[in-house]
C-alpha cells in the first residue's frame, strides 16, 4: 500500500484538518473529558483544533495526507507553548476553558525541560482509518526532531495508544492520574 503525498498545511487546509481531528478523536479520553458535552463537543472540539492549527500553520510544522484527512501538529522547541489563550478563552465556556486549562497545567509538569519537539495532536479522520497514514505523517515530524538532534515527545490518554506508539519507537518517561490517566512518551 502506497503512502499519498505528506505536504506541509496551509491556511488554505484548516477546514479539512478541523473536520478530520473533530472525527478522528470524538471517543477520546481527553477530548471528551474536555468536552464531555455530545451536543456541544462538535463546536468545542473545532474551536480547540482550530487553535493548535492556528498557531502552528505558520510554522510550517502541520504535516498532512491529503490536504487534511491525516494530520500531525507538531510544536517545534522554545516556542513558548503556552496556551490557551484569549482565542480560546472567547470560544469556549468557562468550565470547558478550566478543564483545558487543566490539562495543559498537568502535562505541561510532566515535560522535559530541555529542547524538543511536541507531537501535539496526531489524527485521521476516520474514513481513512487504517491506512497507516497516522505512522506517515509523524514520521515528518520525527525526521525534524532528528534533524535538530533533539528527542520527540508527546502524550496520550488513550490506553489503547500507549502500544500503538511503543511500537513505533516510544517509550514512556512519566505517567499521570490527574485530572485523568496520561501517558507522556519520548522518542
Amino acid at each position: 500500500m502506497s503512502t499519498p503525498e505528506i505536504t506541509i498545511a496551509t491556511s488554505a487546509n484548516r477546514t479539512r484538518v478541523i473536520a478530520s481531528l473533530v472525527a478522528a478523536f470524538e471517543q477520546d479520553p481527553v477530548l471528551r473529558h474536555l468536552f464531555p458535552d455530545q451536543a456541544t463537543y462538535p463546536r468545542y472540539a473545532a474551536a480547540f483544533f482550530g487553535h493548535l492549527f492556528d498557531k502552528r500553520v505558520h510554522r510550517r510544522t502541520v504535516w498532512t495526507i491529503e490536504g487534511g484527512a491525516s494530520v500531525a501538529i507538531w510544536e517545534p522547541p522554545a516556542t513558548g507553548a503556552g496556551w490557551p489563550d484569549d482565542a480560546l478563552a472567547a470560544q469556549l465556556p468557562a468550565d470547558a476553558l478550566a478543564r483545558v486549562r487543566a490539562y495543559e497545567d498537568a502535562v505541561h509538569t510532566a515535560l522535559p525541560t530541555t529542547p524538543f519537539w511536541y507531537l501535539g495532536v496526531l489524527g485521521t479522520h476516520p474514513e481513512h482509518a487504517g491506512r497507516r497514514w497516522g505512522h506517515a505523517v509523524m514520521r515528518a515530524g520525527l525526521r525534524r526532531a532528528e534533524a535538530d538532534g533533539l528527542p520527540a515527545v508527546l502524550e496520550t490518554s488513550n490506553p489503547a495508544n500507549v502500544e500503538v506508539y511503543r511500537r513505533a519507537g516510544w517509550a514512556v518517561s512519566r505517567t499521570l492520574t490527574a485530572p485523568l490517566d496520561i501517558w507522556v512518551m519520548q522518542r
